[in-house]
């Protein structure tokens, strides 16, 4: 990872997943504000350290500091771009028609972002719901093609934090990129 101290990111990670398995060990079944409250902290945490990482590694390669860690740079760059795709599959995921435990107990109103599923009967069962695994794909595929696919965001916050993504994941992909480039020069 680009920020130090290197432990610092899975060490507070750690801390806040074992806080949500002692809050709830068994399966996702109801709504409990702790147990929401300590997974959005953990995925903020991870959040806000993870864009440090990409200001820091993006600032590394603008000003040259990168010379010579070649391996360095690519592993630090694919490490911090898993690490956005996962962030934001799991903001996607938490937010949807209000989380996991609201989809789950049936109290979820309209969807933040439609899933092809959801629109044609024929696809999917009328009860198809997306699980961690749909949030993941959208993921990756706005980080990848830098706009939404298959998944459309129909709310604000839903379009807003796909546009953040994107913008994260060309930033990286450009400077990286850029940076491999112009090592292949010299």
């Amino acid at each position: 990872m680009v920020l130090h101290p290197w432990w610092l990111l899975p060490s507070l990670t750690a801390v806040l997943i074992v806080a949500l398995l002692l809050l709830n060990p068994g399966r996702l079944t109801e709504f409990n504000i702790v147990e929401r409250m300590v997974a959005l902290t953990a995925l903020a945490v991870v959040s806000v350290l993870n864009g440090a990482s990409a200001v820091q590694l993006v600032i590394g390669i603008a000003q040259g500091a990168q010379r010579g860690h070649a391996v360095q740079v690519l592993i630090s760059g694919v490490v911090v771009y898993w690490t956005n795709i996962v962030v934001f599959s799991l903001w996607y995921w938490e937010f949807d028609r209000g989380g996991p435990a609201r989809r789950a107990a049936g109290r979820a109103d309209f969807p933040d972002l439609q899933f092809p599923q959801m629109s044609d009967p024929s696809m999917a069962k009328a009860e198809w719901e997306p699980r961690y695994l749909d949030y993941l794909y959208t993921s990756f595929t706005n980080a990848t093609a830098f706009s939404p696919t298959d998944v459309m965001p129909l709310r604000i916050w839903a379009k807003m934090t796909m546009m953040v993504q994107a913008g994260i994941s060309l930033l990286l992909a450009l400077m990286v990129f850029a940076w491999a480039v112009n090592g292949l020069q010299g």
